[in-house]
């Protein structure tokens, strides 16, 4: 079980506004903010951590949906919160026969995704 991650990121407002607006859709939210720092999540409890400081890597995250439309509204606010589209909607047979994905590239190049593994 994983409680919570961080990404180093080298522009933190700009990182945070693109979080803000990619992670709306998912119902994930600005919990907390300390300096250049700033955790979202659900219900007070923040679980996604972005943080200015070096290094700045390259990093993999993704975040569980309970359906594709879920995955597809990820996609489009990311887009338009100035993403680089890394992977459109759709099906990952490769991985199984349900994973429903897209990727996303925030202002870093961390890969972002959106995720269901429940059926069409």
């Amino acid at each position: 079980m994983i409680d919570h991650i961080g990404l180093n990121v080298s522009d933190f407002d700009r990182s945070k506004a693109f979080y803000e607006k990619a992670l709306a859709p998912l119902g994930i939210t600005l919990q907390m903010q300390f300096g250049r720092g700033a955790g979202f999540g659900v219900e007070g409890k923040p679980f996604f951590w972005i943080r200015e400081q070096e290094p700045v890597g390259q990093a993999h995250v993704a975040f569980h949906c309970e359906d594709h439309a879920f995955v597809d509204r990820f996609h489009q606010a990311a887009l338009a919160a100035g993403g680089t589209d890394n992977g459109a909607p759709g099906l990952r047979p490769h991985y199984h026969p349900n994973y429903y994905a897209a990727f996303v590239l925030d202002p870093d190049s961390n890969n972002v995704e959106a995720v269901c593994h429940n059926p069409g």
